[in-house]
């Protein structure tokens, strides 16, 4: 059989990553021109100022990815940029109902983050040229994540904000260091499971069908189950120890592909769940807002959820147009709430559009992962595509009734500098990946291997997957005494 095929090299696209890039700060200024013309009758006079600082800022991280990682996906930076920016929009608009002005509002000190995150980005960009490099730091970066965890219960900079000890004060600003913690705890996950996955995935007795790990190899998933626990207890922060535990529970999956894991994992996440319930109130108010959140007991509680529900339903399919709504009437409308206030101005196509957006962030991290040729990296890359994953349906299951409210924040959207530096940190880190996943490997004369394109009609999967030729190629006869 003849099979013919035609070979292309890797292209880096980032001209593609520009374009997508200039049409993301369009969308974000014309909704900022939007709403001061709803809001003010009159174009915002602040407008040169954001637009020119946003263009700056992803100009300068996009010049710096054609000379640090020209291969990198063309497609984080536009996302990220847009979805940033439609946070930022959100937040100057929810300024205005309050009455905050220029500097002393929350969409300022947002932009002074989002100049620090994107900064931030630039910086692992530039000093991480490999990404395996983070491997030699396992268990450091397992002391980091735990320190971490830990601040917020040390007396002096520690301090409870609505409940949740999770803030710790750096002189008159204030840091989530959970949010940098679970970047930590991911390379130490994707680096451990690295070294003992063969261990894990074959060692073990079968029993009802399910191959059970041996009691010793428990240890790892017993350690994150309290360590969540513990973040639970003492912090009081229910989303940071579901986020942990279940990252930890994905990533284990994937490494050993054995669902005797998932299935311990839940059970004890079930567990951890029902014994949180019985011992800590605040716990259960949650869970009664949840079922019934507007009933007469609920409202007297919290009338938060109520609120964003009944906000959303007005905006119907097409929401009431920016700066054309209520958002502000809901507690947290730019931080916790978020989502539920785009959703009420900009409709349920607008919400779906945001969820398609966090869904190609999500793809992109996962397509990464299936491209990049180490362990570690395709690990890696998949735990910090899964944290987003897992905190957007957490945190959007929960302004929507799916699961009970858990206090975390909407990637990008939110405001809250802690989070956005995390975040834009973890697209730094997919970008890094993905420029080793996408770049050619050479051949053995040093030259970028070329890829296969297509084959003609009808030609075999293996002939496919199997290495490309130079040139149209004729498969041997077979020779008579040949297997």
């Amino acid at each position: 059989m003849t099979t013919t095929v035609e070979t292309i090299q890797a292209r880096p696209r980032r001209g593609i990553e520009l374009a997508l890039t200039v049409l993301a700060l369009a969308i974000v200024i014309g909704a900022w021109v939007n709403v001061d013309l709803a809001l003010r009758g009159d174009a915002p006079a602040e407008l040169a100022t954001v637009g020119g600082g946003l263009l700056a800022l992803v100009t300068g991280l996009h010049l710096l990815l054609r000379w640090r990682a020209p291969y990198a996906d063309p497609l984080l930076l536009p996302i990220s940029t847009l979805l940033n920016g439609l946070g930022l929009v959100m937040i100057h608009r929810l300024d205005i109902a309050s009455g905050q002005q220029g500097l002393d509002g929350d969409a300022f000190r947002q932009l002074q983050w989002t100049t620090i995150s994107i900064v931030v980005a630039g910086a692992v960009l530039w000093f991480l040229r490999d990404h395996r490099l983070l491997q030699r730091y396992t268990y450091t970066a397992m002391a980091a994540g735990l320190v971490l965890l830990l601040l917020p219960l040390f007396p002096v900079i520690g301090r409870e904000v609505y409940g949740s000890r999770i803030w710790i004060n750096l002189g008159p600003m204030s840091f989530q260091p959970g949010e940098i913690a679970k970047i930590a705890l991911t390379i130490f996950f994707a680096a451990y499971l690295v070294q003992t996955r063969d261990v894990l995935s074959l060692a073990g007795r079968r029993i009802l069908g399910l191959t059970l790990p041996r009691g010793r190899d428990l240890g790892p998933l017993i350690v994150a189950w309290l360590v969540s626990l513990a973040v639970l207890v003492f912090e009081r922060d229910l989303g940071s120890s579901l986020l942990f535990f279940g990252l930890f529970v994905a990533m284990l999956y994937v490494a050993t592909e054995r669902v005797s894991w998932i299935a311990i994992g839940l059970s004890l996440f079930a567990a951890g769940t029902y014994v949180a319930y019985l011992l800590f109130p605040h716990v259960q108010r949650r869970v009664q807002l949840w079922l019934d959140p507007f009933s007469a007991e609920s409202i007297k509680q919290s009338d938060q959820l109520a609120k964003g529900i009944m906000g959303m339903a007005s905006g119907g399919l097409f929401g009431t147009g920016l700066g054309q709504g209520r958002p502000w009437m809901t507690s947290f409308a730019n931080s916790d709430f978020i989502l539920p206030s785009l959703g009420e101005e900009l409709g349920l196509f607008g919400v779906f559009a945001i969820l398609v957006l966090y869904a190609l962030i999500v793809e992109r991290g996962l397509r990464t992962a299936l491209g990049v040729r180490d362990g570690f990296g395709k690990l890696l890359a998949l735990g910090l595509a899964f944290s987003i994953a897992l905190q957007v349906f957490v945190v959007i299951g929960g302004v929507t009734r799916v699961i009970p409210l858990t206090g975390l924040t909407t990637p990008f959207l939110s405001l809250g500098g802690s989070a956005l530096v995390a975040n834009w940190s973890i697209v730094a880190l997919l970008l890094r990946i993905s420029d080793q996943a996408r770049r050619p490997v050479p051949d053995s004369d040093g030259l970028p291997s070329a890829r296969v394109r297509a084959a003609r009609p009808g030609a075999s999967a293996a002939s496919l997957s199997a290495p490309a030729p130079q040139a149209r190629a004729q498969a041997p006869a077979p020779q008579a005494g040949m297997p």
